[in-house]
């Protein structure tokens, strides 16, 4: 089992990183982009970079930085006044990381991404060679989500899980969480015996860890962050966490901040990742209790004996959701019927003219993942 030392040292050698960064660190109320805490974040990255690391940040804070233009006072709650506060404050946080990296004689690269980006394998590769490309180009890659054009059933919801995605689509080994919080706690720091946890080897070191939800200029929070380490991990990715005032010690040789998260073990294959994480789901069957137990106990194909019911369209080949009776996501895998099929077979079976669970399962057991 790695020891939390080695663990550090994995994340403090890395030659890949992908290096997130919240909005509160670097944007305000009042005043739009707080340039200074930005330069000095721009200067923590390129010392890791002349210490011969690849860096890509992934920046929160489009909205933040579009507020104060447009005259606004508090976070926009429509989607509309969102996207319109975003398309103002990604140019004012691109040209920010454009002047701020310019000391260095770097340029720096936007990347724009939404949730169908990564969910599809054609657009996923393609964001992934442009990014690679940017490396070689000596360019700063600084990704956000597309704020001007995701919707609320598409986007990412919080660039924790951006920042992870992106790690693995570009194979890092390292991803590092810079918020407002320097560590993980077992409780709400700000009321008192909360105790820091350094190191999260599995599931059982959270045993007991209260999560909250985010601030009020961004939508992460703790609860945001737990879930990006865990994708994070399933890619094989090391992860620390702390806040971005401590991030020269973050981006250190060896870091003693924070709380560092173990990958897991054997990575999973990326096949099986992007079903769990990455693909868009286009609908959903429900189950019985047997089906239940069947995929996500013994790992069994999903046979159509076992389905209950259909929501939604989707076709052959597509990924979908598997809920238990309750409407809980149990599992994620790739149909092997389209819908119109496998409603049709349910009828037959409750019309008592045919047998629904013979055939083909409706999702083999190599293409099923258990959430």
């Amino acid at each position: 089992m790695t020891t939390e030392r080695e663990l550090r040292r994995r994340i403090g050698t890395a030659r890949r990183v992908v290096v997130k960064i919240g909005s509160s660190a670097i944007t305000s109320f009042h005043g739009g982009i707080r340039r200074d805490e930005l330069d000095t974040l721009a200067d923590v990255c390129q010392t890791r970079m002349t210490g011969g690391s690849d860096v890509f940040v992934v920046s929160s804070g489009a909205i933040g930085a579009g507020m104060a233009p447009l005259g606004m006072t508090t976070r926009p709650a429509t989607l509309s006044a969102k996207q319109a506060a975003a398309s103002v404050g990604q140019l004012e946080l691109a040209r920010a990381w454009g002047d701020s990296f310019a000391r260095y004689d770097r340029v720096v690269g936007q990347v724009l991404l939404t949730a169908a980006d990564i969910g599809r394998r054609d657009s996923a590769a393609n964001a992934q060679r442009t990014l690679d490309r940017l490396r070689t180009l000596r360019a700063v890659p600084v990704i956000n989500e597309n704020d001007t054009v995701a919707t609320n059933e598409i986007r990412f919801g919080d660039n924790d899980r951006l920042a992870a995605l992106v790690a693995h689509l570009i194979s890092a080994d390292a991803l590092i969480l810079l918020s407002d919080v320097d560590a993980l706690y077992d409780s709400d720091p700000r009321k008192g015996d909360a105790t820091a946890v350094t190191m999260v080897g599995g599931e059982g070191d959270l045993d007991g860890v209260v999560a909250g939800a985010g601030g009020a200029l961004g939508t992460g929070g703790m609860a945001s962050k737990l879930a990006a380490a865990r994708l994070a991990a399933d890619a094989g990715i090391p992860v620390l966490l702390t806040s971005a005032e401590r991030a020269a010690e973050a981006l250190a040789a060896e870091p003693t901040v924070g709380t560092v998260f173990a990958a897991r073990p054997e990575r999973m294959t990326a096949r099986r990742f992007w079903v769990r994480h990455a693909a868009d789901a286009r609908g959903a069957v429900l189950l019985d209790d047997g089906a239940v137990r069947a995929v996500t106990g013994s790992r069994r194909s999903l046979l159509l004996a076992g389905v209950t019911g259909v929501d939604g369209l989707f076709h052959f080949g597509d990924v979908i959701e598997l809920h238990d009776s309750g409407g809980r996501v149990v599992a994620r895998g790739i149909a092997q019927y389209d819908s119109i099929e496998v409603r049709s077979r349910l009828a037959e079976r409750q019309s008592g003219t045919g047998a629904a669970g013979q055939g083909r399962p409706l999702v083999h057991a190599d293409d099923l993942v258990a959430v």
